[in-house]
């Protein structure tokens, strides 16, 4: 049977992140992808230029008529925009526990632009986090979430994880990204085991969506019945291969996106 994951995220009309990547990243994983709109944003790989959050009653609205006629097997959670929604989000969630639910805490665009209200990072923390069975902030994020200084080591990376984790998650998945190591390792974190997942950085531009994609393809694989290390390595594997053909797409003059589908699409 194939596994349905839902996304609760906001659009980007270019396609390179947000909906539209958790979509193709649900589909490269072999799932059936649900979209929840949080908010609409002009952008594009160069930046983002607007943005028009819906209605928090309306964001509910969806996610209670998904789940109320489809059989949900995970959930994703990316831009949430401001507290009303992270509210209604938290609320129209919480019946529904047994549910696998990958938190990806999505603050600033790539470009820099802000996509989530200062004030909702106390609700994103109180309401959101331990509902999650994953959360996925890159080193910006889970300092913010917090309220410390930017990890700079590995140590560091260690540390937050640990007090993410005392926050309510299952498991936290720190990435590591935004150190200045020629390496880009990420760090999960769950009650009982800790594991680093290494990886070489790839020189490229096109990293547009790659913090979506890599939460949606947790999202899927956890959806089809894996533990969270084997998603995390499974998704981990597949966005590399994603970043390193992205070379085959021509999308734009700024970040252009991943290949989601590499290993689909044969030249």
């Amino acid at each position: 049977m194939i596994a349905n994951v839902l996304s609760i995220a906001g659009s980007d009309p270019s396609g390179g992140a947000g909906i539209q990547a958790d979509l193709k990243a649900f589909s490269a994983r072999g799932t059936f992808g649900m979209a929840v709109l949080t908010a609409l944003t002009a952008q594009n790989t160069q930046g983002v230029s607007a943005v028009q959050t819906l209605p928090p009653d309306f964001v509910a609205e969806q996610i209670r008529m998904v789940f109320a006629d489809v059989r949900v097997d995970a959930v994703k959670i990316g831009m949430i925009a401001n507290a009303g929604i992270a509210e209604a989000v938290a609320d129209a969630l919480a019946p529904h526990r047994g549910v696998p639910i990958v938190l990806d805490p999505v603050m600033i665009a790539k470009g820099g632009a802000a996509l989530l209200d200062p004030a909702a990072v106390a609700i994103v923390r109180e309401r959101l986090l331990p509902l999650a069975t994953l959360i996925t902030p890159n080193l910006p994020e889970a300092a913010a979430l917090i309220d410390a200084p930017e990890a700079t080591s590995r140590a560091e990376m260690e540390a937050q994880a640990r007090a993410l984790l005392e926050r309510g998650p299952q498991a936290v998945l720190v990435k590591g990204g935004h150190l200045n190591l020629p390496q880009s390792p990420d760090f999960l974190a769950t009650a009982d085991r800790s594991l680093w997942f290494e990886a070489e950085r790839t020189a490229t531009r096109n990293t547009h969506g790659t913090g979506c994609s890599l939460s949606s393809a947790i999202a899927a694989e956890l959806a089809k019945g894996c533990v969270v290390e084997v998603a995390v390595a499974r998704a981990k594997a597949w966005l590399a291969g994603a970043i390193a053909e992205a070379g085959q797409l021509s999308v734009g003059s700024g970040h252009g996106p991943v290949h989601h589908f590499h290993d689909l699409w044969k030249a």
